[in-house]
C-alpha cells in the first residue's frame, strides 16, 4: 500500500470574521509533516472553522495558509491534495463500498487493475475487505466510517483533515475505531488534523494538541505538556478527567518565607517557588491540584480538612469527593480504600505538582 508525500501544515496569523464575530482569531499553528494533531476545545471555540478554512471551504478575512512551502491561500479546495472526513460520512448510498473507495482513484483516471489493488490493500488495512461488494446503508456505523477513512486516505492527501469523524458512534465502537485509527497512522505517517471537544479522544490519539477557545489558539504541545504544564486556566480546566481541583488564594509573608493563604488552608512555598515566581504586583492567585496529587491522610499531616462527600468507584482507583467550606476537593485514592461518606479525613498536597494562575487574567505563574 503506497504512502503519501507527508506535508508540512502552517497557518500565519488566520483570522476568520462572519459580520461582527470573529470566529478565528489571529491564530498561529504550525504542524510538522507526519505528525498526528489534535485541534481540541469546546463546541463553538472556532476549530471546525479552522478545518474549513485548510481545506479551502472557508475563505479566511486576514492570514495565510502554507502546505510546505506553497502558498494556498486562494488555491481552489480541489487543487490543494487535502482529504477530509466530516462527521457525516457523506458515502454514496447507490454505489457499492468497493465504488466507494475507489471513486477519487476513478477520477484520476487510474487503470481497473490499479484501482483493484489499491482498493484492496486499503479495505485490508480498514478491516472491510469482507464488505465491498455491499451497500453503506447495510452496514453498522464503524462499517461506514472505516469506508469513509479509506475512500479519503486511498487517494494518498498530503494533509488528512478530520472533523469528528468518531461522534457519530457509540462509546465501545469510538475505543475501538481510536486504537485503530492510531495504529493506521503509525503504518502510513499521514499528517493529519484531527477535530474534536472531547479531550480524552485527543489525548489517547494525538501526538500533538493544540487547545482553542473562542477562536485564539490557547496551547499547542505534546499531550503530557498540556496535562502537566498548562499554560493558563481554561486549559488546566479542560484538559483532565477529574477536573483540577482550584482554590482561592493569596501570597504572604511569613517568617521570612512564602505562604499560599486560601483560608482554609495556609501551605509554605517558599521551597517550592520564590518571590520572583510571582512577579506581578497581583495578590490574589488561584491554586491548581490534579486529584491523583492529593492524598488522603491522617489529619496531623494534612494541609486541611474535608468531609468526605461521595467515593466513586472506577475500578482500579476510586475518586473521593471531599466538603472543604465552600469548596469540594477531589482526591485519587486506591480502589482498597475503606473511608466512609461524612467521615473527617486530612489532604496533603504533591509541592512538585501544584499550579498557581493569575486570578484575574487566568495566566500560569507555577
Amino acid at each position: 500500500m503506497g504512502v503519501a508525500d507527508m506535508a508540512k501544515l502552517l497557518l500565519e496569523g488566520i483570522t476568520k470574521k462572519f459580520g461582527d464575530f470573529t470566529a478565528v482569531d489571529n491564530l498561529r499553528l504550525e504542524i510538522e509533516s507526519g505528525t498526528f494533531t489534535c485541534l481540541l476545545g469546546p463546541s463553538g471555540c472556532g476549530k471546525t472553522t479552522t478545518l474549513r478554512m485548510i481545506a479551502g471551504l472557508e475563505v479566511p478575512t486576514a492570514g495565510k495558509i502554507w502546505i510546505d512551502d506553497r502558498d494556498v491561500t486562494d488555491v481552489s479546495s480541489r487543487d490543494r491534495k487535502i482529504g477530509m472526513v466530516f462527521q457525516s460520512y457523506a458515502l454514496f448510498p447507490d454505489m457499492s463500498v468497493f465504488d466507494n473507495i475507489a471513486f477519487g482513484l476513478r477520477v484520476a483516471k487510474l487503470s481497473e487493475t490499479e484501482i483493484s489493488r489499491e482498493v484492496k490493500q486499503y479495505a485490508e488495512t480498514f478491516q472491510v475487505a469482507d464488505v465491498l461488494e455491499s451497500k453503506p446503508g447495510k452496514l453498522g456505523m464503524d462499517q461506514r466510517q472505516r469506508i469513509a477513512l479509506a475512500r479519503t486516505m486511498i487517494s494518498k492527501p498530503s494533509v488528512l483533515l478530520l472533523d469528528e469523524p468518531l461522534s457519530n458512534l457509540d462509546a465501545s465502537l469510538r475505543s475501538q475505531v481510536r486504537v485503530e485509527l492510531k495504529k493506521i497512522h503509525q503504518q502510513l505517517h499521514q499528517t493529519v488534523l484531527f477535530v474534536t471537544h472531547d479531550q480524552l479522544e485527543g489525548m489517547s490519539m494525538a501526538n500533538m494538541i493544540a487547545v482553542m477557545n473562542n477562536g485564539k489558539l490557547l496551547q499547542h504541545g505534546s499531550p503530557a505538556e498540556v496535562y502537566n504544564s498548562p499554560k493558563g486556566l481554561f486549559v488546566a480546566n479542560f484538559i483532565g478527567n477529574p477536573t483540577m481541583n482550584f482554590m482561592d488564594c493569596t501570597l504572604v509573608h511569613k517568617n521570612e518565607s512564602l505562604f499560599l493563604d486560601g483560608g482554609v488552608f495556609h501551605l509554605d512555598v517558599g521551597n517550592w517557588a520564590t518571590e520572583s515566581s510571582f512577579s506581578t504586583a497581583a495578590t490574589e492567585f488561584i491554586l491548581g491540584v490534579r486529584a491523583e496529587n492529593v492524598q488522603v491522610t491522617n489529619l496531623e499531616r494534612a494541609d486541611l480538612e474535608g468531609v468526605v462527600e461521595l467515593i466513586e468507584p472506577l475500578g482500579w482507583k476510586k475518586i473521593l469527593s471531599a466538603r472543604v467550606e465552600d469548596s469540594v476537593v477531589k482526591a485519587l485514592v486506591s480502589r482498597e480504600y475503606k473511608g466512609q461518606i461524612g467521615e473527617r479525613v486530612g489532604l496533603a498536597f504533591n509541592r512538585s505538582r501544584m499550579h498557581v494562575f493569575h486570578k484575574a487574567s487566568g495566566a500560569s505563574i507555577l
